[in-house]
Parts: structure tokens; C-alpha cells; sequence
């Protein structure tokens, strides 16, 4: 492996290029362990080899500084190796979320201008793309070799460079690209890196979707500081016993989990020995404070994506009390963050403003969006630098006598749910898109703890429209996280008095499905099914046609499902599957079905 740059130890300026920072720890500590996934070992030279495997076959294709890669892969390796093998080229990588359906896959690939699409072979069948586009197959199962490429340094960027992309629900109906830059890569590296004292010896972990970017915090600064990157299996991501037994049993010392999963991990029983350090959460309103006894510090994280990730960051106590929710913490280092009035002047102490942030994390703007941009990235009122600009985030926030910002909620209809922003009109502009409907207002719902999408229709008057109608043509077009747990029609939607939606009338329709039957629970499956969904949910009873989703239930409850049918009933059932049969009597007879299936199976 050769390498033309200085040893990490070696006094220097730092580099904008991230590809650089890693391409020396690649050089200079080739043995040592760069990614574990799926109990296999990836070493700093065998990452190399990945990263140069892809790099020559971007250079084949033509891809060069500023170029836009799509990477339509699973957590592994191969996928972190490409996203590097991007950077690497001058170009900026774009996660697209694996859920994502094919259509809208195929916008965001059309909106982005990317150059290539990197996906596997089962993934390839089916996607549309501009003939323009270059696809590129990888096998995310081969072994990797030792050495059997030589990696050339990265090519030259400047800080304003784009390092990478995410998408975003979009207010408009569609989604919309953000450009991030190095300079707020390195930004977020160096902090992270300073702020929980990250080393060598250190194991980091990727557990968030990599389309949600939280995953862009979890790769990069451990792979700059030469640690290691634990990848853990799909199945237990979602699971906070299995997950818990992972981070022990990998040894992994400061790991990122979403919000409603850090609360679940807060809540139980560690040993006092574990190797984890750091609990680092974000992406939404964190509602609980860690037990007294926990062996590892709990930070809360605050941060728009326009922000690169990370915008406010601090310790919980747990002695921080229950009379509000914790705090978001303090700004990270360089982050010039304000809470501004309306007139976007300073508000008072004490009082509440909008969060608006200033710095080098700023992301450049909005792909092909520059009316957005402008009205967004504003000009700093407060900073007389020129093009000093400020990002407009829309949240509000106040700030207590210790100086931590604590957040309040939107100044709009946007919504978080499991750390993915979801724009509702968006949600509402694909509902439509059914000639059956004429109308749609599209809400969220607090249930066990989690926010819920619910969608309330009118239908045309073409026909009867059925929730399930609704739900699977959503699937086609927008991503899990986006499909609302459940669908109510109405005959009109209420208004106010001045016409508007009234948001209180909404909130006072029961949490049931309304478009479903009120029947006994017939069979012993149906039983049992819906015994396992009353515990798991603290509920009294169930309804034959009770939606698990509109009761409470979400990704997180839903793998704790799962896991109960696999183990009271045999019954192996998908997360999809439950997305797809979510009440009491279609669980019940998909269950049945997979149990018919399993038995066939057995005979043959």
C-alpha cells in the first residue's frame, strides 16, 4: 500500500479533504481493525483495497470533483468504502434510504444530477434512471482482499466543496437534496472527536438508517481517528434487548441510537464494567432521564440537517428532575447559534425565539432550489462578515439561566418521527394523487410515548376507498418512515370558523380505525394475537380490526412484535409484513399463513 503523505503524528495544518485524513490512517495502520460487521473484520488495508476497487471504477466512468454519487446499498463496508471512494474522486456521496420506493428513487436520482448510481444486483432490477446515470453493481457479501491494490491519494478539494447529500421531506409535495459541504464535515469530525476524546482504542457503531443523517456523525470521525466501526445485524437495530447485548458483546464505547431507543436502553440494567462511554442521542424530543446507576454518560443532541447533524450537544443528568424535558445542551464548537424574534433580533433571557444558526456547518443550500435557499440561508443580521448567513430552523427553543437551549416545538406543521423530518403536505400531496380522493389533511399523533402519523380523507365519490387502497399506492411512492399508521375517512373534513382546519375537531376523533368492523375476537390465533399486542402496548383490549399502529405501535414496538409471535408462536413475520397486515385479524391471518408455510416447508 503506498502512501505519499505525512504520518498521523507528524505536525501539520489539517485538511479539508476527509478522504486525505483517512487515506493517512490507511497508510499507517493497515492491520489495525476499521470495520466490523456480521462478526467479519475489515483492517485499515483491506478498507484500502475496497475504497481503490471502486475509486478505478469511478474513474472509468468520468466521475470527478463536484460530480453527485448515489449510493443505493445496505449498512456494510462496501458501502462506506464507496461513500470514501466518492469523497476520494472530488464528489459528493448521496445515501438513499433502502425502503425507498422505486419512483421516488428515481427523482431523487433525476433531481440530484448524479452522475452514478452504485446499488447490488438484486437491488438493480427495476430502477429507472437517465441514460445518463452509470450503474454500478457491488456484492456487499465478498471477502476482502489484503493489499491487492495500490491506493492513490484523494483528489484536491476545497472546504465549500460538497461532501455529501441528504434528502428531505419536502413542503411542496416533494423531497428536497441538501448540499453539505467539507467545512462542516471537519467541523463535526474535529468536535466529536475532541468533545468524547476519541482514540485508536475506541469502537464506534452505525445504527441509524443511513438515508437519516445522523449515520454521516456515526462513519467518518472514527474511521479520521483510526478507531473502530462496529456494523450491527439488521434484525436488531430496532430492538433494545438484542441491541444492548450487541454493544456489550462488540465492547463498543460510544455509540449514537435514536431517541425513542435511547430511552428504552436508558430505562434498563447494565453492568457496571460495560465498555460503553458515551450514549449519544438525537432526532427527537428525548422525554426521560437516565437511571442514577448507568455506567455510561447519556448526551442529548440537537441539529438540523442544514447544520451538519450537530448543532447543540450536552450531558443529562440524572439528577435533572421531571418537571420539563431535558435540555438540548450548548452549542458545539464553532456553531454561532441565536434565538431571534420575529423581527430576527435577539430575544431576551428567558424568552422564547427561533433557533437560527450561523458557522462553517452552514450546508450550502438546496439543490436546484434557490428561491428555498434564499428564503432559508438568510443573510446574519447579527454579523457584519461578508456573506455571513444564518439558517432559519424553524424551532423554537429558549434558554435556561445555565445557558442550555431547551426545546419547544415547531413554528410550523413539521414533524419528526424516529429522527426523519416529514413535511405533512408532502404525505397529503401523495395521498391525493388517488382520483379517489378529494381531500386530505395529514396529522401527528402521540401514542406509548412516539409520534404516529394519521391521515383523515374525503373521498371523491368515485367509489368506495378503503384504507388499505390508500396505504399500499403510498408504498409505492413514499419511504416507510412516511406512510401514515392509519387512514380515517370522513365525510367532510372540520373547519373553523375562518375555514381552516380545525386541528382540535381532528385530535377529538377517536384513536380507532373507523374504517374497520367492531367484531369479537373469533379464533384462538386472533387470541392470542391480540393478548401479545395488549401486553406489549399496556392495553385492557382489543377489537378484531384494532390497527396496531394507530393504537401506539412503531418501528420499535414493532420488532418487540415480531419478536414475541417468533417466540410464543413460531411464527417468523417481517416488519413489512406488519406494516402491510397491522390489524388484529390480518396479523392474525398472515401468521396463520406463515405457520401453513412453515409446516409445508417441514413435510417437503
Amino acid at each position: 500500500m503506498s502512501c505519499s503523505h505525512p504520518a498521523v503524528g507528524e505536525h501539520r495544518l489539517p485538511d479539508w479533504n476527509i478522504a486525505l485524513r483517512i487515506h493517512e490512517r490507511i497508510c499507517c495502520c493497515p492491520n489495525d481493525t476499521a470495520i466490523r460487521a456480521m462478526h467479519r473484520q475489515v483492517t485499515y488495508g483491506q478498507f484500502g483495497t475496497l475504497v481503490a476497487k471502486t475509486r478505478q471504477r469511478l474513474r472509468i466512468a468520468g466521475i470527478k470533483r463536484g460530480d453527485v454519487v448515489a449510493l443505493y446499498l445496505p449498512p456494510s463496508a462496501q458501502y462506506i468504502s464507496a461513500a470514501l471512494a466518492t469523497m476520494y474522486a472530488g464528489a459528493a456521496y448521496l445515501p438513499v434510504d433502502l425502503n425507498c420506493p422505486l419512483e421516488r428513487l428515481s427523482f431523487i436520482i433525476t433531481d440530484s444530477d448524479a452522475r452514478m448510481l452504485i446499488t447490488t444486483a438484486e437491488r438493480r432490477e427495476g430502477i429507472r434512471v437517465p441514460e445518463s446515470v452509470s450503474v454500478v453493481k457491488m456484492d456487499c457479501n465478498e471477502e476482502c482482499e489484503r493489499h491487492s491494490e495500490v491506493l492513490q491519494p484523494p483528489d484536491h478539494v476545497v472546504p465549500d466543496d460538497l461532501a455529501y447529500l441528504i434528502y428531505t421531506s419536502g413542503s411542496t409535495g416533494q423531497p428536497k437534496g441538501v448540499e453539505l459541504t467539507h467545512r462542516g464535515l471537519n467541523n463535526l469530525i474535529d468536535w466529536h472527536n475532541a468533545a468524547f476524546h476519541i482514540g485508536q482504542k475506541d469502537r464506534g457503531s452505525q445504527i441509524a438508517d443511513l438515508s437519516f443523517d445522523a449515520a454521516v456523525w456515526e462513519i467518518w470521525p472514527y474511521l479520521v481517528s483510526g478507531a473502530a466501526l462496529c456494523i450491527p445485524p439488521s434484525h436488531l437495530r430496532y430492538d433494545p434487548v438484542q441491541l444492548q447485548q450487541w454493544l456489550l458483546d462488540e465492547e463498543v464505547s460510544v455509540s449514537f441510537v435514536p431517541t425513542i431507543l435511547a430511552e428504552s436502553l436508558c430505562r434498563m440494567i447494565w453492568p457496571q464494567k460495560s465498555a460503553l462511554r458515551f450514549l449519544l442521542t438525537g432526532g427527537d424530543a428525548l422525554r426521560v432521564y437516565p437511571r442514577k446507576d448507568l455506567p455510561f454518560t447519556l448526551v442529548n443532541n440537537y441539529g438540523p440537517t442544514e447544520c451538519t447533524v450537530v448543532t447543540t450537544s450536552g450531558p443529562v443528568s440524572a439528577e435533572g428532575g421531571c418537571n420539563r424535558p431535558p435540555a438540548i445542551g450548548y452549542p458545539i464548537s464553532r456553531a454561532d447559534v441565536h434565538l431571534l424574534g420575529e423581527d430576527l433580533k435577539p430575544v431576551s433571557a428567558g424568552e422564547i425565539g427561533e433557533i437560527c444558526v450561523g458557522g462553517p456547518s452552514l450546508a450550502r443550500g438546496y439543490r436546484n432550489r434557490p428561491e428555498m435557499t434564499a428564503e432559508k440561508f438568510i443573510r446574519n443580521p447579527l454579523d457584519e462578515t461578508p456573506g455571513a448567513r444564518l439558517y432559519r430552523t424553524g424551532d423554537l427553543a429558549r434558554i435556561s439561566e445555565d445557558g442550555q437551549f431547551h426545546f419547544l416545538g415547531r413554528m410550523d406543521d413539521q414533524i419528526k418521527i424516529r429522527g426523519h423530518r416529514i413535511e405533512p403536505n408532502e404525505v397529503a400531496a401523495a395521498i391525493t394523487r388517488n382520483p379517489r380522493v378529494m381531500q386530505c389533511v395529514v396529522v401527528a399523533r402521540e401514542g406509548h410515548g412516539a409520534k404516529m402519523l394519521v391521515a383523515f380523507v374525503v373521498a371523491s365519490g368515485v367509489g368506495p376507498i378503503s384504507q388499505q387502497e390508500i396505504l399500499d399506492s403510498l408504498r409505492k411512492i413514499l419511504p416507510d418512515y412516511m406512510i401514515p399508521s392509519a387512514v380515517i375517512c370522513l365525510d367532510k373534513l372540520p373547519l373553523t370558523a375562518r375555514g381552516k382546519i380545525d386541528q382540535a375537531a381532528l385530535k377529538a376523533i377517536g384513536t380507532r380505525n373507523t374504517l374497520g368492523r367492531k367484531e369479537f375476537l373469533a379464533t384462538e390465533l386472533q387470541r392470542q394475537v391480540a393478548a401479545i399486542v395488549c401486553s406489549l402496548l399496556n392495553l385492557d383490549e382489543l377489537g378484531i380490526e384494532d390497527n396496531f399502529f394507530l393504537l401506539g405501535g412503531h418501528s420499535l414496538f414493532g420488532a418487540q412484535l415480531i419478536e414475541c409471535l417468533r417466540v410464543r408462536l413460531n411464527a417468523e413475520v417481517s416488519l413489512r409484513a406488519l406494516f402491510e397486515a397491522p390489524t388484529v385479524a390480518s396479523l392474525a391471518a398472515h401468521i396463520e399463513y406463515v405457520l401453513s408455510q412453515q409446516i409445508a416447508s417441514t413435510a417437503d
